[in-house]
C-alpha cells in the first residue's frame, strides 16, 4: 500500500488549515513522529481487553486522559453515563462424558448469565437456528444444551447475518426450555471470539461457543446417531445498572465555538484478544488527529474528541453521551465515527442522507487522488453514530476495507502484530482532512433532520425491523431515545 506523498499531503491540508505548516503538520501524522504506534503498544500490550466495566476498562479511561494531554488537548474530561448492564467473564470450561469422554473448548456469549451450577445435559442438534430447527426439537430441547451449526464468516454479509439471526435462536430456545445454547464458532483453526445477542441487557438464557474443530464433531456424532452427554460450566460475573464512562476531549473553535464537528472511536473491546484492531487501532488514531490539530492554528469550530465505552454491549456510551447532550444536539455539525481497525479507508457512509455526498466529496476532494473521497448512502445500526442518527445529526462511518479486519473480529487473534501501521497513520491523515474541512468549511454541510425525517431513513434502511430485532424500536417510538419531534 503506497503512502500519501509528502507532496500530496502539504497539497491536501493546505487546503484546510491555509496558513499552517502542512508539511510538518502530516509528518506528526504519518513519518516516524507519529505516535499512534506507541500509544496503542501501551493501550493493548500494557492495559489488554478491555470489557466495559473491567478494571482493564478502568485503566484504559486513565489511558485515555493522559493520551490526550500528552497530545497537547488540555480540555480533557471523563464524563460519565448511565450503563444497564455489567458483565465480566470468569470461568468457561466444558466436556462430553457420554458416550465417550474428551474436553471441548468454549467461550461464554457476552451479556449471558452463568450456567447452572453443574450443568449436566443431553447436547441435542438445533440444526442451523432456524425455527423449523426448533420445531423439529420439540419437547428434546427441555432442558438440553442445544448445539446451534452456524455456518463459515466470509463477508460482512456473513456477520451480519449471524447478529440478526441471533435474537430469534435465543427466545426459540427460551421458549422451548433449553438449559443453554451452544454456538459453534464461524472461525476455523481453533479460533474463538465473543459476540452479544442482547443489547444492553442481561440474557434470559446461558450461551456458549465452542471452537469449530469441536463443533464440527460434536454435529458428526449427531449425524451418527449417538446420544451425547455434556458438562457445560460457564461462570460469568453480572450486574447493573451503574455509572460508566467516556473519555471526551475539546479543541475550542476561533469563530464558531458553539458549533461542534465531533470525531470518535470506541475504547472497549472484547477480552479475548487485546482490542488493537477492534478497536484500539482507532483510538490512538483518533489521539494522533487530535494532536496534529492541537499544534495549531485553531479550527474555526470547536472539534471534540470522544472515546466511547460500552459499544460491544449496545453502544451504550454514545447513547449515553447523546442523553447527557440532548439538549445540545442542534450544535452538533456532524460526527465522524472511524471503527473498522486500520481497513483502507475509501470514503464514508453518510448514514441515508444522500444530500450530504456533494458537500462531503468537496471536504474530501484533497484526498480524492488517494480513493478516500467515496460516499455510500446506507445506513448503519452498529456503532456509535446511530443515537447521533435517530437525533437527526448529519453522521458518518469510515468506509474501510475488511478483509483483513474480518479474520480477527473481537477474536482471540486481535492482537497488537495484526496492525498494519502505514495504513493506519493514512487513515488518520483521510481523518484530519475529514474533521478539519468540516470544521472550517464557511458552512455546515447540511441541516439537523427532523424526527419525521430520521424516520424515513429508519424505514427506507430497514433499520427500523433490526431496532425490533434488538428490542430497542420502544425507545424510539416512546421518545426515550432520538429526536422527538
Amino acid at each position: 500500500m503506497r503512502r500519501v506523498s509528502l507532496l500530496g499531503l502539504s497539497i491536501l491540508l493546505s487546503a484546510c488549515l491555509r496558513a499552517q505548516d502542512a508539511a510538518v503538520l502530516m509528518e506528526r501524522l504519518t513519518g516516524p513522529s507519529s505516535h499512534l504506534e506507541a500509544d496503542l503498544r501501551v493501550l493493548t500490550d500494557e492495559i489488554g481487553g478491555r470489557p466495559t466495566g473491567s478494571p482493564a476498562y478502568e485503566r484504559a479511561l486513565q489511558w485515555g486522559v493522559e493520551a490526550f494531554r500528552r497530545a497537547g488537548v488540555q480540555d480533557v474530561k471523563i464524563e460519565p453515563y448511565t450503563a444497564s448492564a455489567k458483565w465480566q467473564p470468569v470461568s468457561a470450561s466444558a466436556e462430553v462424558l457420554e458416550p465417550f469422554r474428551f474436553p471441548v473448548r468454549v467461550v461464554s456469549f457476552a451479556l449471558a448469565p452463568s450456567t447452572s451450577p453443574g450443568l449436566t445435559a443431553a447436547l441435542v442438534d438445533g440444526g442451523s437456528g432456524r425455527p423449523e430447527d426448533f420445531e423439529k426439537l420439540g419437547a428434546k430441547a427441555r432442558g438440553a444444551i442445544v448445539l446451534v451449526r452456524t455456518p463459515p464468516m466470509n463477508s460482512f454479509d456473513d456477520l451480519f447475518a449471524e447478529y440478526l439471526a441471533g435474537p430469534g435462536m435465543m427466545q426459540a430456545a427460551v421458549s422451548r426450555g433449553a438449559a443453554a445454547l451452544l454456538f459453534c464458532s464461524t472461525r476455523p483453526r481453533d479460533l474463538l471470539y465473543r459476540h452479544s445477542v442482547t443489547w444492553g441487557a442481561i440474557a434470559p438464557i446461558a450461551m456458549g461457543q465452542v471452537r469449530r474443530e469441536d463443533g464440527l464433531r460434536l454435529g458428526r456424532l449427531l449425524d451418527a446417531g449417538k446420544a451425547l452427554r455434556m458438562r457445560l460450566d460457564l461462570q460469568n460475573d453480572v450486574g447493573g445498572p451503574w455509572q460508566a464512562a467516556n473519555v471526551v476531549a475539546e479543541i475550542k473553535g476561533s469563530e464558531h465555538p458553539e458549533e461542534i464537528v465531533l470525531l470518535g472511536a470506541h475504547l472497549d473491546s472484547w477480552d479475548l484478544g487485546t482490542g488493537a484492531l477492534d478497536n484500539g487501532v482507532n483510538c490512538a488514531m483518533v489521539v494522533d488527529v487530535a494532536r496534529a490539530i492541537a499544534a495549531g492554528p485553531r479550527p474555526k469550530r470547536t472539534i471534540r474528541f470522544a472515546l466511547f465505552t460500552g459499544e460491544e454491549i449496545g453502544l451504550l456510551g454514545s447513547r449515553g453521551y447523546v442523553h447527557a447532550h440532548r439538549d445540545e444536539m442542534s450544535r452538533f455539525v456532524a460526527v465522524l465515527i472511524h471503527d473498522i481497525g486500520d481497513g483502507k479507508v475509501t470514503g464514508y457512509y453518510t448514514n441515508g442522507r444522500p444530500e450530504l455526498d456533494a458537500p462531503l466529496k468537496r471536504i474530501l476532494a484533497p484526498v480524492a487522488a488517494e480513493g478516500a473521497d467515496g460516499t455510500k448512502d446506507e445506513a448503519i445500526l452498529g456503532t456509535d453514530n446511530f443515537d447521533f442518527l435517530l437525533e437527526g445529526v448529519p453522521n458518518f462511518v469510515a468506509d474501510q476495507q475488511t478483509e483483513r479486519y474480518l479474520a480477527d473480529y473481537h477474536a482471540e487473534s486481535d492482537t497488537f502484530d495484526k496492525v498494519d501501521f502505514a495504513l493506519a497513520r493514512r487513515n488518520a491523515a483521510i481523518a484530519a482532512v475529514a474533521v478539519l474541512g468540516i470544521a472550517n468549511a464557511p458552512s455546515r454541510l447540511g441541516p439537523r433532520q427532523t424526527r419525521a425525517e430520521v424516520e424515513k431513513v429508519l424505514e427506507t434502511n430497514k433499520l427500523d425491523s433490526q431496532m425490533k430485532t434488538y428490542d430497542i424500536w420502544k425507545d424510539w417510538e416512546t421518545g426515550a431515545r432520538g429526536r422527538t419531534k
